[in-house]
């Protein structure tokens, strides 16, 4: 065993009250903006009231409000701030680059580029079956194809810099594409995409809510029986592949992963910025430990607590105008990932 895999095992082993605590507070937290985000808006609620509502809906105007629209938009930022930070862990892991994520990379500007082919053309004609789901699954495909073009270059290039400048490199020209597609579209569907490209929890539906719940609780399960080889993967491929990791089937389950949690957060609520990034910095921080055992759920919960609160910021802070999420997620996550590499503490 080597000394840094003992270093994870003992953080874990001398510190499972912190641990714990943690945990309590984060779960205390997140519950705590989701309760925040049912009751406070235009119309505020009670805690009584909301449980009321609950445990006893009705056909009244306040449990339509309840039902309809803020908890399947609580729901969406708890799953989505969830799903992004996952994803982001799993890529830091991957490149073993502390500032890679599905935004810096360019996995999120090709979703983007993926759902304004939908959005503003008229790519869905003749696929009346699966509209529904053609943004999930243009989404979930740009984002595959972006990150395969990523690991092409890197493939050839081992400089950490140079793939963070490939990443900047493909959201640009994934924006250059979004652009010229908005220029020619439609006054009608710009207006919708424009919106939708601002980021927000808003307007999700209940079927919305089952698919990222059914598809994404599947993907964490899967990401977490994959934290031991995740922790293999950390102190390098030929350590992972002595410990009977095998390594080629390992990658694919990683970036299938990765892609396919930021693209369904994506395809639903817009490009959401730093979230994926900062945030497993953050769980590292809170749990003191590069463990994965540990950081998937601790990132799953810091995510849920983080978008929460920013969702809220972002309704509420210049109400009754919602401000975009992706400026709230910056403005909170810019200066987390600025100190971290200024005090030189961010580690894998």
């Amino acid at each position: 065993m080597t000394e840094a895999t003992m270093d994870m095992n003992e953080r874990h082993c001398l510190y499972p009250s912190r641990v714990l605590l943690v945990f309590s507070g984060l779960g205390l937290f997140a519950l705590l903006m989701l309760l925040l985000n049912i009751g406070i808006g235009s119309v505020s609620f009670s805690p009584a009231r909301i449980i009321d509502i609950v445990l006893h809906p009705d056909s009244g105007t306040a449990s339509a409000i309840i039902w309809d629209i803020r908890i399947p938009r609580a729901l969406g930022a708890v799953m989505g701030g969830a799903f992004l930070a996952i994803s982001g862990l799993l890529l830091q892991v991957y490149f073993r680059n502390p500032i890679v994520g599905p935004y810096i990379l360019g996995i999120s500007s090709g979703a983007t580029v993926m759902v304004s082919l939908v959005m503003l053309t008229t790519l869905t004609v003749g696929f009346t079956v699966l509209n529904p789901y053609m943004c999930t699954l243009a989404s979930i495909l740009g984002a595959y194809a972006v990150m395969s073009l990523i690991l092409v270059i890197a493939s050839r290039v081992k400089s950490g810099i140079t793939l963070l400048i490939v990443g900047l490199m493909m959201g640009y020209l994934c924006g250059a594409v979004t652009a010229v597609l908005t220029a020619l579209a439609e006054k009608e569907k710009i207006k919708g995409f424009i919106l939708w490209e601002l980021g927000s929890f808003s307007g999700f539906k209940w079927s919305e809510i089952s698919m990222l719940a059914l598809m994404g609780g599947a993907l964490l399960v899967l990401v977490f029986a994959l934290s031991k080889p995740l922790n293999a993967f950390l102190l390098g491929e030929e350590y992972a592949a002595s410990m009977g990791v095998n390594i080629r089937r390992f990658r694919v389950l990683i970036l299938m992963s990765a892609c396919a949690l930021a693209g369904m957060v994506t395809a639903l609520a817009g490009p959401i910025a730093f979230v994926g990034m900062a945030v497993p910095h953050m769980a590292r921080l809170f749990f003191g430990t590069s463990d994965n055992r540990i950081l998937i759920p601790g990132a799953s919960l810091v995510g849920a607590a983080v978008a929460s609160l920013c969702d809220l910021i972002a309704r509420m802070v210049m109400s009754p105008v919602e401000l975009p999420l992706s400026s709230i997620t910056a403005f909170f996550g810019a200066p987390i990932v600025l100190t971290l590499l200024i005090r030189r503490k961010v580690e894998l």
